[in-house]
Parts: structure tokens; sequence; C-alpha cells
């Protein structure tokens, strides 16, 4: 999430192996492949960037609906978490209030949806949840000083795990609600002292036992296990060469391939591989404007953009991927 503006935002048929397993060196580095990794771009819905309407987050749900978290900051506006349809139907699921943000969010299995909410208000600042016909209930605080950001729930769904890009911090809540606790705080997850915009830990996806997450300022992709006792345990480091790096997806539950959303300046969605490798799939040419996040379902690979720059393009993008070039040198 590039924040300049808070600061002060079926798959087909492949063995498990093939999609777990990286290509050569020789893939390269940041470099545009010859054939696309990823095809048919379009834009499955505009979006009116004055009155708030900055997608930061996506999660596609099992009806094909996704739920987008809007910014609303960007404009002075409230934030909103919003239902989108594939025919283009919209439904606001929650509403905040001016000044706060509705950072990221996350399904469980019930369909209970959980996000972050940022705020300088202690009452509203925190984790909640909208439970499938009910109202949104905070489940825990959070300091009105961090910028809860990626949020995350692990497989049993017992627990979510938020990013805080200001406070160095990856917080642990109870799913049935209770108090937050940091989870892990580590230099890893610092910002950048000289940056101008200071955000460190960003996304993050709970994934094969792990805490994934992207730091901003660093440019770093890593992965955070969680042991036994529901520790973290060491930090590895898959990648660094993911600039302005926010939220990112796995192409599926079996694979460590991630496509990574790298917001302003950088403007680029990037595939990177187990072995740190990385493809650039697509850019500015390709229609992105502050993309945020990402969502894979099947073949389809879904692009959050905030549209924090002029002219404003808001959007959000559904593009085919090409599991063949993915999966080949």
């Amino acid at each position: 999430m590039n924040k300049r503006f808070t600061t002060c935002a079926a798959a087909v048929a492949v063995t498990a192996a093939a999609l777990i397993s990286a290509p050569s060196a020789s893939a390269g580095t940041g470099h545009a492949p010859t054939q696309p990794v990823v095809t048919q771009v379009r834009t499955v819905s505009a979006f009116d960037y004055a009155s708030g309407d900055a997608p930061e987050n996506i999660t596609v749900n099992p009806d094909n609906t996704v739920t987008l978290s809007m910014l609303g900051s960007v404009a002075n506006k409230a934030p909103t978490l919003v239902n989108l349809t594939p025919s283009g139907h919209r439904t606001t699921l929650a509403t905040g209030h001016a000044g706060d943000q509705i950072t990221g969010n996350t399904r469980g299995r019930d369909g209970t949806v959980y996000y972050n909410l940022q705020s300088d208000n202690a009452s509203r600042s925190g984790v909640w949840k909208l439970p499938v016909g009910g109202s949104p209930q905070r489940l825990a605080a959070l300091p009105t000083d961090g910028l809860p950001n990626g949020l995350a729930l692990d497989t049993a769904g017992r627990t979510l795990y938020a990013a805080d890009s200001l406070k160095s911090t990856i917080w642990a809540v109870p799913a049935a609600g209770g108090r937050a606790t940091a989870w892990l705080t580590d230099p890893a997850l610092d910002s950048d002292p000289d940056a101008t915009l200071k955000l460190g830990v960003n996304g993050l996806r709970f994934h094969n036992g792990a805490v994934w997450v992207t730091n901003f300022n660093k440019g770093t992709l890593s992965k955070i296990p969680v042991t036994g006792d529901g520790a973290p345990g060491r930090i590895h480091t898959v990648t660094r060469a993911l600039a302005n790096a926010d939220d990112f997806s796995f192409l599926n539950e079996h694979s460590d391939v991630v496509f990574a959303a790298q917001n302003d300046p950088a403007d680029k969605i990037t595939v990177v591989y187990p072995n740190g490798t990385t493809k650039t799939a697509l850019t500015t040419l390709d229609g992105l404007a502050s993309p945020t996040s990402t969502a894979v379902s099947g073949n389809r690979l879904y692009i959050t953009n905030a549209g924090l720059n002029a002219p404003h393009d808001a959007k959000l993008q559904r593009a085919a991927i090409n599991l063949g070039r993915l999966l080949t040198p």
C-alpha cells in the first residue's frame, strides 16, 4: 500500500511438483519475457477516485465475486468495504469514518469477512469482522499511531496476522476476538529511515504454514515459518528485487510462485519464483496505475489499481495467466 496521503498507498492441470518448482537463474531478474506471462488484460470495473474509491486490497470469493477495500482518504471521504459481482453490481458491506482507512481484507471459510481499519480514534482502530448476515464488530484494537496493512487468516481459521507498516510489527489476533499481540517485531520489517515515504512491512499472506510479507521500502518478499507452538521461525528473504512492494498473491495453495504488486513509482506486477528470480508480468503499458494488490482464481489474475497519480485511473483489472510461459524458464 502506497500511503503518501496517510503518513501526515483449474487452474490448468499441472502437477504440484511443477507448480512449486522455479526456473533456472537464466530466467533473469526483472526483465520482461519474450512471451507474456499474463495476457488478455482488461478493466473489469473503473472507479471514481474523487469519491474515495481507490482500491487497496482484494479477496476473490467462491462465488466469483470480489471483496474490495476502498481507501476513501485519498479524497477525504469515508472508506468502504464493498462486494463486486462479475456483472459489476456493487454492494457496500461496511463504511468507516472520513479520515480512517480500510486496508487489508480476507475471508474465513464460513464467509466471515475480516478487515483492518486504520484510525487515529482509539475506539475504531483495529481488526474488524463482518459475519455473514451480521454487522461489523471490532475483534481487537490496534495502536492509533500504527498503520495496519496486509491481513491474512491462518489455515485453521484461528489466528489473523496483520502487518503494521509503521510499527515494524506483525500482529496476531484471535479470530474469535481478543487482545492483539506483537507476534513479530524485527528489523526486517522496518521502513527505511532515509525514505521520503517511510513504510516497512506491507503486504501479508498466510501460505503453507508460514506468514509471507513484503517490505515497501526494502523491496523484499520474506517467508516466516510458524513453529509448532505458534511462534515465528527464522525469516527467509526470498527476494530483494521488489521496489515499492505492496500486496501479493500465490498462484495457488500448492505453489510458492508469487504475483507481487509494485506500487508507485515502480508500477509493475512481478512474478517471484521460489529461488528468488523474477519476471516482469505487467507494467504501465498494460494500464497499471498504482497497483496495490493481486489475487488469483484459477488462471485469472486480478489487480487492484489505486490510481494515485493523475488522471487517477482507479480500477480493477483482470487478466489470464499463461501457465505454460509462467512455469518455463
